[in-house]
């Protein structure tokens, strides 16, 4: 038996003149490229809000600032049943870019798409990435005070030790 695993990640929405930022990207289990957010691993010690700019820069060279809440959302995918991904999702704006920047390793490029061109490509890397945008669109968003993230203080780190 296998035993299931929890991944929590993070992806930023970020749109411009009606199109949104997508990675172009080799993935894990699949013969052709994929486009996603800029999106990855919540790093041990990092906030979520951290993450999701850190990842963002790492894969598009974009540096953004995280506006709002897009939504948290779930997926198992088929060709891997014992994991879930639990994806925080922003809505971000590009505030700076490298267009120097060395992305990271499996990343091809950013690129710019509407919804439909999305769709068209038939090459979301999952359901969620149509979603989100799907969301965006909607309007939907909530404000990032709904998420508290404890930061132990080195009191509280040596008291629970």
């Amino acid at each position: 038996m296998t035993a299931w695993t929890a991944h929590v990640t993070v992806a930023t929405v970020v749109e411009k003149d009606g199109k949104f930022l997508f990675v172009e990207e080799h993935t894990e289990g699949v013969t052709h490229t994929v486009f996603n957010q800029p999106a990855g691993h919540v790093e041990c010690g990092e906030t979520i809000i951290d993450a999701a700019i850190r990842e963002t820069m790492e894969e598009t060279g974009h540096t953004v600032s995280i506006e709002s809440l897009l939504g948290i959302y779930t997926y198992t995918p088929p060709m891997f049943p014992d994991r879930t991904y639990f994806r925080f999702c922003f809505l971000a704006k590009s505030i700076a870019h490298d267009e120097h920047a060395t992305l990271d390793t499996g990343i091809i490029g950013a690129v710019w798409m509407t919804l439909d061109e999305l769709k068209e490509s038939a090459r979301a890397r999952s359901p969620l990435v149509i979603k989100a945008i799907e969301d965006a669109l909607s309007g939907k968003k909530y404000p990032l005070s709904l998420i508290y993230e404890h930061q132990n203080s080195p009191l509280i780190s040596t008291l629970d030790a």
